[in-house]
């Protein structure tokens, strides 16, 4: 870069001894920086006549290209200055597509508030496909959850507990009920999501209780699970602080069935200073 640096100033002054003057170096220092480029570049850049430097053919070809090479150079210090102080500075959020928005909007925009740089770029996957993600570097944090826990390879901030609940159509027979118990579901229609992280988990909660379930429908769309449940075709589970249509009940189960939701970030990666601010905010407003 400074073999650029010099030939630029050498284009404004034509002059060696000023351009070394300029970008304060030596003369000879600047006249091998030029030589090296143009040995690189495979021709001279300058006619050097005692008292008549002038750019060459190749010169002035490729001042255009290396101006722009300086200008984007400069850029690209002014991004970096910007990263580091959180001036500008994107942060890539993952987040299973089970999670609600209630529990995080708050801890979110507060951060938001105190570093306006900072972009939040928020992405739904599972949490299997999220944790690959992270592995590959495609996002800087994930919020998800995992029945057995979150594996060694990463680091779990928890952030809340989260019960399941069972969602009916208000003329359900169970609808009126202040809690379910698992019994109370035995011969029901459940509906159930196909992929869903807890299933195994869920089945053999039920099958403890020697409780056998119908299984009609399966689908991968929340919004359908609901609906239907909301049309008197069965039950679903929804998580305690996700989203759910309107009309739709909602009952806390007897004994509860919950999870953890933690913020996930791969053990022993350095963070970038965007990240350190967050995990650094989340810590804080835990703490209060």
């Amino acid at each position: 870069m400074h073999q650029v640096r010099y030939f630029l100033a050498l284009c404004d002054t034509l002059n060696f001894t000023r351009a070394a003057e300029k970008c304060n170096v030596s003369q000879p220092s600047l006249t091998r920086a030029v030589k090296g480029l143009e040995d690189e570049l495979g021709g001279p850049l300058f006619h050097r006549e005692r008292n008549n430097t002038h750019l060459t053919e190749l010169g002035r070809t490729l001042k255009p290209f290396l101006d722009q090479v300086e200008t984007q150079l400069e850029q690209a210090k002014v991004r970096a200055r910007d990263l580091i102080r959180l001036e500008y500075a994107p942060l890539r959020l993952g987040i299973m597509h089970t999670i609600g928005p209630a529990r995080l909007l708050d801890l979110f925009e507060q951060f938001r508030s105190g570093n306006p740089g900072v972009e939040l770029h928020l992405m739904d996957a599972p949490a299997g496909a999220l944790q690959e993600r992270l592995d590959r570097g495609d996002i800087d944090i994930a919020v998800l959850s995992r029945p057995n826990g979150i594996d060694e390879r990463y680091h779990a901030l928890k952030l809340f507990d989260e019960r399941f609940l069972v969602a009916v159509a208000p003329a359900h027979r169970l609808a009126n009920q202040p809690a379910i118990r698992y019994r109370d579901l035995e011969g029901e229609r459940y509906l159930g999501r196909i992929a869903c992280e807890f299933a195994e988990q869920a089945s053999a909660s039920f099958g403890a209780e020697g409780i056998v379930l119908q299984r009609p429908y399966r689908s991968d769309r929340d919004d359908w699970l609901q609906s239907m449940a909301r049309a008197g075709l069965g039950f679903c589970f929804v998580p305690e602080f996700g989203e759910t249509i309107d009309g739709l009940v909602t009952r806390p189960l007897d004994p509860e069935f919950k999870r953890t939701v933690s913020l996930v970030t791969v053990r022993g990666r350095p963070h970038s200073p965007v990240v350190s601010a967050f995990m650094r905010h989340v810590v804080r407003v835990k703490g209060n």
